[in-house]
């Protein structure tokens, strides 16, 4: 039998839909008494869900940590060590060592870059690992595109293994509209390249690059309509276009504009749906996270699936430079929702300079 470790981060990701931007620390008290709910359980059993192999034993983390979903199925496991009400790093770092002294084969970890760390501390490159997305701030490439995605991975995966970076993304600079990444380690996960996401790459500051967001903002500029409400995704692609519209922008964040006037800051879910609910049509302005090509489903998890029902296809519109989009496969969705996902699936057109477009997969 494979002996599979299985511990949830139950705080990851509430952050993101209250526009947080994480839940590191005590940021997570802040998230609840904004309404946020745990997204980590419909994640964790939607991948339990479509694990198929029958020779699989779980070693599985107490509670909400871990027994919680899996005595959900019919797996045959047993509950490593003991939790206490609220649950922190430490018991992140103790459960996972103790599952390591129990021989694990493989460890499924669910939370966002900070749980990442959290396993690196103990494991360093000891034990594999397949990392399900569930956290806001989700650019280590040790994560899977997917929780299908890391259900197929943990389904073929064999004895060939790769490592993959682990990074360390400063949480308060984060909040400050800021990215400071650094490389914290290394973890080895199943090789199988396809189901997992990319690294960030850091956006092209060159001369040229900053012209053609130039000619984007330029041509969106002129293809603006009246009385509609404009949401614009984090990056700098989206902060050149407020500049042109002259408007301040949340670099990371969320911001709607209506008629020329900044009408939204920041916005988190709810902040959201109210503004789209007041206006007769709202179109959404994104760009994808180089590197890994997500346009929903990371980093800006304001972008809920109860966001996106509300807004048509026709009108998400999607912006990149040439050299970030031919660096890509294709796009991506991971919004936590499946028929949401399935919805956003097929061919989208990218606007990439002035009267310039491609037509780019969404996945």
């Amino acid at each position: 039998m494979k002996k599979i470790g299985l511990i949830v981060n139950p705080i990851a990701g509430m952050g993101g839909s209250v526009g947080l931007k994480g839940t590191d620390g005590e940021i997570y008290k802040k998230a609840i008494e904004l309404g946020a709910k745990p997204t980590t359980p419909q994640r964790i059993e939607e991948t339990l869900s479509l694990i198929k192999r029958k020779d699989v034993y779980f070693m599985v983390a107490p509670d909400k940590m871990g027994a919680d979903y899996i005595k959900k199925f019919d797996f045959k496991y047993e509950v490593v060590s003991e939790i206490g009400e609220e649950t922190n790093a430490t018991d992140t770092k103790r459960i996972v060592q103790d599952m390591l002294e129990k021989g694990i084969d493989l460890l499924i970890f669910v939370g966002g870059d900070g749980t990442a760390r959290d396993i690196y501390d103990v494991l360093d490159l000891k034990t594999p690992v397949v990392g399900i997305p569930s956290g806001v701030k989700m650019f280590s490439p040790v994560f899977a595109l997917s929780p299908s995605a890391a259900a197929e991975i943990i389904n073929t995966a064999g004895n060939q293994f790769i490592e993959k970076e682990v990074l360390d993304i400063d949480e308060e600079a984060f909040r400050e509209n800021k990215i400071s990444a650094k490389l914290y380690g290394y973890l080895k996960v199943p090789k199988n390249i396809t189901l997992l996401q990319a690294k960030k790459e850091p956006s092209n500051v060159s001369k040229s690059e900053e012209d053609i967001k130039e000619e984007i903002a330029d041509y969106l500029m002129e293809n603006l309509e009246k009385e509609t409400l404009y949401i614009l995704g984090p990056g700098t692609t989206l902060k050149t276009i407020a500049d042109k519209m002259g408007v301040e922008k949340t670099l990371l964040g969320i911001d709607a504009v209506f008629n020329g006037k900044l009408v939204g800051k920041d916005l988190n879910e709810k902040g959201l749906l109210a503004i789209i609910k007041k206006n007769h049509k709202s179109t959404i302005i994104v760009t994808p996270i180089g590197g890994n090509g997500f346009i929903f489903g990371r980093a800006s998890k304001q972008f809920t699936p109860e966001v996106l029902k509300l807004i048509e296809k026709e009108n998400i519109v999607v912006v990149a430079t040439e050299d970030k989009i031919n660096k890509l496969e294709c796009l991506r969705v991971d919004t936590g929702d499946i028929e949401v996902d399935k919805s956003l699936n097929g061919f989208t057109k990218v606007i990439t300079g002035y009267k310039k477009e491609t037509i780019t997969e969404v996945k």
